[in-house]
């Protein structure tokens, strides 16, 4: 049984996911009769930006049936999917969505080359969990594993039907059709660190990336909770086969020669050192990229972080960053010194990192906390003077800040999967964007306005409670 995509969303509904949700659906559909109530801005020709939590655009989720504010980044993606008419590479820490499965069959039944390079945890279907596995599960992976029985489990009878499993299990559906994948334990390959990149490339010539995991709760919300609307993330859509190129070029050092044959797929500190390279063949953009890990062995100003804290060194009047993990001691040290400038900083980090003793958002506020054995960083330089513009965003409970952008002087963005961490930047496999477009960065602007707007900022009363509680806890 192989549904269309408007057959799986009825069937879906009526067999029991819209029942599971129907008291959280019908509360948020009768009290939000939603209205674009903001202007959309224009786009770029070469360079379209989209944010799951965009307020100029509404659209419905077509797993819970929820009427939301945001760009459907799902269809953002299926729609590159359809156009393909001769490959798709695909590198993607984590899938789980549907419907890009069912697209992604399509275009392999089409006779379009389709591959997939995962990160080795999400690389098989969760429908053959045994209940050994599911006890070892820690609890962040048990969590996403009972976020995938609600999503796949539509008759709620507690087991995955062979049906089931077909519509629900996006890893089983391509599994099905052939769909070649390898994780980034390939040929003994074992990667330094995790396969973490997001991006797809289409004919040579088109690139889908961002910060977006291809996965329910980065892109709609999870299955078992209507209030959630996705950790907030952007998914660029760019037209340059010369940028196309080098990430096809990344992709191939990954893949090698495929799922079998010679042992020369290259994950993480195997790959060659890759300085950052420039593009100028797209019109009325300048282009940088880079791609992660760079050996510690290098020097720190020739990495993807380094590059950071150079566009950031570059800064007139402002920078503005909306980051999952902020924890480079070498970025916030350039921007302590900017700050010292004149250049307006603003800086949010989601909340589960923002306050961790390891955080840089202390240093911006002059502060410290020591770790949880009651040690400090040693190289910890809290900012003099310190920024009060520096916090945590208000999201919908259960969704992340997932961002990993900056926006300098209203001109540039710095945009990838790369977190402004020392593990994004030595052990996992990433890319880094650097782009210099107005256009772009009014996107990306609005965005970080709209997050700022209600942001929890400064010695914020959570900070100083746990400052007390930490100060009794350490004897300090």
């Amino acid at each position: 049984m192989h549904l269309p995509k408007s057959s799986w969303v009825r069937w879906s509904v009526s067999c029991g996911l819209g029942l599971m949700l129907l008291s959280g659906w019908h509360a948020l559909r009768g009290s939000a009769n939603l209205r674009e109530i903001s202007t959309p801005l224009p786009q770029d020709p070469y360079i379209q930006v989209y944010f799951n939590q965009n307020q100029a655009s509404v659209y419905t989720d077509p797993y819970r049936q929820i009427e939301r504010y945001g760009d459907n980044l799902e269809q953002v993606i299926i729609n590159q999917i359809q156009h393909a008419q001769s490959t798709l590479d695909i590198a993607v820490h984590e899938l789980n969505l549907p419907l890009v499965a069912e697209a992604l069959c399509d275009r392999a039944a089409a006779s379009v080359q389709v591959r997939l390079i995962i990160e080795n945890s999400y690389s098989q279907p969760r429908s053959g969990y045994q209940p050994s596995g599911i006890a070892e599960l820690d609890d962040h992976n048990r969590a996403k594993y009972e976020d995938f029985l609600i999503l796949a489990d539509l008759n709620r009878d507690g087991s995955i039907s062979l049906e089931e499993r077909q519509q629900g299990d996006a890893i089983y559906q391509l599994q099905q059709c052939q769909v070649p994948m390898i994780d980034d334990t390939a040929d003994g390959s074992k990667g330094s660190g995790l396969m973490h990149h997001k991006f797809m490339v289409i004919d040579g010539q088109k690139l889908i990336v961002g910060s977006a995991n291809w996965t329910l709760s980065d892109v709609h919300g999870d299955a078992g909770d209507p209030e959630t609307r996705g950790n907030a993330n952007a998914v660029l859509a760019i037209a340059s086969s010369a940028l196309a190129q080098m990430y096809e070029d990344e992709f191939s050092m990954m893949w090698g020669d495929g799922p079998a044959g010679k042992e020369d797929s290259l994950f993480g500190l195997q790959k060659p050192y890759r300085p950052h390279r420039d593009i100028a063949s797209i019109p009325g953009s300048a282009l940088t990229v880079q791609f992660s890990p760079v050996s510690e062995t290098k020097p720190w100003t020739g990495s993807v972080n380094g590059l950071i804290a150079r566009m950031l060194q570059q800064a007139t009047s402002s920078a503005d960053m909306a980051l999952f993990v902020f924890s480079d001691q070498g970025i916030s040290d350039v921007l302590a010194d900017t700050a010292r400038r004149g250049v307006q900083i603003r800086a949010l980090v989601d909340r589960s990192f923002v306050y961790r003793s390891y955080s840089e958002v202390l240093d911006m506020l002059g502060t410290a906390l020591p770790d949880h054995r009651c040690h400090m960083e040693s190289n910890n330089r809290p900012w003099q003077p310190p920024i009060l513009s520096a916090g945590t965003a208000n999201l919908p409970s259960g969704d992340k800040l997932h961002h990993k952008f900056a926006v300098i002087d209203s001109h540039t963005v710095i945009i990838g999967s790369q977190n402004w961490s020392d593990a994004a930047n030595h052990t996992n496999d990433e890319n880094l964007l650097v782009i210099r477009n107005s256009t772009v960065a009014a996107h990306f602007q609005r965005e970080f306005e709209r997050l700022y707007a209600d942001a929890d900022l400064g010695m914020t009363p959570q900070l100083v409670a746990k400052q007390q509680e930490l100060q009794q806890q350490c004897g300090l």
